[in-house]
């Protein structure tokens, strides 16, 4: 639309004061003329009228929305009566509003609304603005004034330097807008002003600045009243403590502050400290003798008098030494566990021989429900210790440990000290548990405050910030438990013997449920004297089929959920019964199988072969399948797999492809297949190094249409020359693999040490093949007519005859390793060429 200037609308009305001009509606203000305001406009109607405004003479009406809270007002929600203003500036902002400097001009009339769909777009008419100055008018423009310096003085909000602003107005309707625009009024108020003549204007501003006024004259005198009360209760306090005074001055109560004075001497005088605590607390009593009692310093002063006095300074409990005895209680309190319960007891046997030996500070390191905490209170049980307990889990502040400054109020020791004082001894059995999952923030880091209290070098000085005085921890046996070894800081890692308590096992798992959980719940739920037993069979159902853990957390509530309905159905009724768990029954207490048990296929697959995986649950069968379709050269990777999986398969693709020539493949195969590998079970993340060797493997069985045997798993990491690298969780793997009934299992021959780990049942009960290159593994996961040929022509040159790298031409040999002579048979069973030996003392570089 062309620019309207006045007197372009036709019509009857005056045509000299009327034009078409852009309206932006305004929430919860009144812009009045001579007044510069800023305003963000978010609104797309909104910033759409103001872009129209800038394109003409940038002039743009601004009226109130009589709704703040309507998005989209309608003609008749707007006031009809607004200001004419004009634009000063327009800035875009990033989030896409738009800040604008507008100053009013003139007072205009709404007459009609043009329809437009972009913004809202309305022909006004100018009113005028004329006032009649005379005496009256006058008169009532002076009292504006006094009324207006009155209420500056009682809003502080309002700087001084507007009254000279104000006394150089000498129009009666620009003094009326000036002023209002800096009073407290409400929406309405403001835009009746707008509307009203300028005699009429400066009335009804004198009638709503004098209430404005007496409201805060109201104020000024509850704040006085408030200040008086306050003053008045201090002066209450004085007047109490003086009255006191007098009272002890003429003998009329007992003085029981110098009895407490009294008191504490004694308790000084009979104390066992350090000579640092005795100076410290006796020249804290003479402080303490000077003040008043009530004060609050006197407080503080008595307090920490208190907890120094509290401490175990100089008192020990004495250490059972019966090494049998500890080794019966251990055992009796858990089952496994080796390594835990023999550094307890090499503890106990050196303090039989040393009369001073500085406490242990060992670190337990396992999943969820193996047992970390509960073991600490068996070995206090053991050693005939107190035991004390901290849990560090969301800690997040330095001063959980070494406690607050004096300066604070309501200050206290750390948690060290607290538990110390609560334990009564100074060598207590001190468990620091989830010291994995504290955390930092601006007060603090917590565990390099740990760093001092776990140090046996430093932690005999371990000096608190509320006591400020060196306490000796180096008795004490600390014991810190975590579920994962990559969160504790290094630092801290480095001050502590870290044990690793690895998941328990199935058959673990079983003689835990059977010896100790099943007594356990049935006490715990009345059924000691009742026929209750559980068969084996059950207990195995429930572990494998109800839990999926590391621990016996779950099995244990499993086996309770079991008792309580026994109980319940024994309450019920009236004759005596014998209850006898089996696996048949086990799913009519708690419903049908949670887990579907693990198994490998029943014949050979192509593409498809067994992998070994370790989680914080345990060992599990890791299936890897492998697809190959016709298509342009594309690797797809799937089964939700971490960068290191997915960089582990690409390795064995290249080893494949360098070996294409020697597997019977066309050299170029990989330009016109699709290779796809997956791993079931999508929702599981999975991550690793570990099953490269299986990736190679089923890729291969794809591409030349071999199956691979289905009683073989493997684990390794391949690189890309074809080497196996070792890997991490054997002894859980082996456990998995043997649990679904596989007979073979391939394993990287720098594994072969961590076998001993694995348990004597189950080394004779599996076949380990311990190999070093990727050619091996093919030649005992494959199915092969003829596995010697095809050992033969796999130890042909890689792709030709500069290539650097050549396989080894030397068979499979037994491994060397440290174990018994009766066990090596059953650990390791690898095929031997009779006409070929290794170098001696040499290694087989592939």
């Amino acid at each position: 639309m062309s620019d309207q200037r006045w007197g372009e609308s036709g019509g009857s009305r005056n045509p000299a004061r009327t034009r078409i001009v852009p309206l932006l509606p305004l929430r919860d203000i009144i812009v009045f003329p001579h007044m510069v305001v800023p305003l963000f406009v978010g609104r797309e109607k909104s910033i759409n009228a103001l872009e129209d405004a800038m394109g003409r003479e940038k002039e743009i009406l601004l009226s109130a929305q009589k709704k703040a809270k309507t998005n989209e007002p309608r003609p008749e929600e707007i006031f009809s009566v607004g200001t004419l203003g004009n634009i000063i500036q327009l800035l875009r902002l990033p989030d896409g509003t738009v800040k604008v400097l507008v100053e009013g001009k003139k007072r205009v009339r709404i007459l009609r609304y043009i329809p437009n769909d972009e913004f809202f777009q309305v022909e006004i008419e100018e009113i005028p603005d004329v006032a009649v100055k005379d005496q009256a008018v006058e008169a009532l423009m002076r009292t504006i004034r006094t009324t207006f310096e009155t209420y500056v003085k009682l809003n502080k909000k309002i700087p001084p330097d507007i009254l000279a602003t104000v006394a150089a107005i000498d129009d009666p309707g620009r003094l009326a807008d000036t002023i209002v625009a800096h009073l407290s009024l409400k929406l309405i108020d403001k835009q009746q002003i707008l509307e009203t003549e300028p005699s009429a204007r400066l009335e009804k501003l004198l009638e709503l600045m004098q209430a404005e006024i007496e409201i805060l004259r109201v104020e000024r005198k509850i704040r006085s009243r408030v200040k008086k009360q306050m003053e008045k209760t201090q002066k209450e306090y004085y007047l109490n403590e003086q009255m006191q005074a007098i009272q002890k001055e003429l003998g009329g109560e007992k003085d029981e502050f110098k009895n407490e004075i009294e008191e504490l001497e004694e308790k000084i005088r009979n104390k066992k400290m350090s000579e640092e605590a005795v100076d410290k607390i006796t020249r804290e009593l003479k402080k303490l003798k000077m003040m008043s009692p009530m004060s609050a310093e006197a407080t503080v002063v008595r307090n920490y008098i208190d907890w120094v006095l509290a401490l175990p300074w100089y008192e020990y409990t004495q250490d059972k030494l019966d090494i049998k005895d500890a080794e019966d209680i251990l055992e009796n309190d858990h089952y496994g566990l080796k390594k835990p319960k023999e550094r307890i007891l090499e503890y106990l046997s050196v303090q039989k021989l040393i009369d001073r030996m500085k406490g242990p500070i060992l670190c337990f390191v396992g999943p969820p429900g193996v047992g970390k905490t509960s073991l600490g209170r068996s070995i206090a049980r053991a050693t005939g210790r107190k035991f004390v307990r901290v849990s560090l889990g969301g800690v997040r502040d330095e001063a959980e440990i070494r406690g607050h400054r004096r300066t604070y109020i309501g200050a206290l020791p750390g948690k060290v000290i607290q538990s110390l004082k609560k334990a009564g001894s100074g060598n207590p059995v001190f468990l620091l548990d989830e010291v994995d999952k504290m955390s930092m923030d601006f007060r603090g880091d917590p565990a390099s405050a740990l760093l001092e209290v776990l140090d046996p070098e430093q932690n005999n000085t371990f000096n608190d910030h509320y006591l400020d005085l060196d306490y000796d921890l180096s008795k004490v046996m600390f014991i810190t438990t975590a579920n994962v070894r990559h969160n504790i800081p290094l630092p801290l890692q480095d001050r502590m013997e870290i044990i690793d308590l690895p998941g328990y096992t199935e058959f673990e798992k079983l003689q835990i449920s059977k010896h100790y959980l099943v007594p356990k719940q049935k006490e715990a739920n009345g059924l000691v004297d009742k026929d209750v037993t559980f068969t084996e069979s059950a207990l195995r159902t429930i572990i494998n089929s109800y839990t999926r853990e590391a621990g016996v957390r779950n099995a244990e509530r499993e086996i309770a959920s079991i008792c309580r309905k026994i109980a319940k159905d024994v309450v019920k009724s009236s004759e005596v019964k014998s209850y006898r768990v089996t696996k048949h029954s086990v799913p009519r207490y708690l419903g049908p199988h949670k887990y579907k048990a693990e198994m490998t296929e029943k014949k050979a697959e192509v593409g498809l072969t067994n992998g070994l995986a370790w989680t914080m649950y345990g060992g599990t069968i890791l299936h890897s399948e492998v697809s190959i379709l016709r298509g342009k050269g594309k690797f797809i990777i799937t089964g939700k797999l971490g960068d290191v999986m997915q960089e582990s398969a690409q390795a064995a693709m290249t080893y494949v492809r360098s070996r294409a020539t020697n597997l019977g493949l066309n050299p170029n195969f990989y330009k016109n297949v699709d290779i796809h590998v997956h791993f079931p079970e999508n929702a599981s993340p999975k991550d690793g190094p570990s099953a490269g060797i299986t990736m190679a493997t089923s890729i291969v069985s794809a591409l030349t249409g071999i199956p691979v045997k289905h009683d073989v798993a493997m684990t390794g990491e391949i690189t890309l020359r074809g080497r196996i690298l070792p890997i991490g969780g054997l002894k859980e793997k082996v456990l998995a693999a043997h649990r679904v009934g596989v007979k073979i299992i391939i394993i990287p021959k720098e594994n072969v040490k961590d076998l001993r780990d694995v348990p004597k049942r189950v080394r004779r009960a599996v076949r380990f093949i311990p190999v070093d290159h990727m050619d091996e593994v093919l030649k005992d996961s494959l199915v092969l007519e003829d596995p010697d040929q095809f050992m033969l022509r796999m130890r042909e040159p890689l792709l030709g005859p500069d290539v650097l790298v050549h396989p080894s031409k030397e068979g499979v040999y037994p491994v060397d390793v440290d174990v018994e002579e009766d066990e090596e048979k059953d650990i390791i069973r690898t095929p031997v060429h009779p006409e070929e030996q290794p170098p001696s003392g040499g290694r087989i570089h592939r």
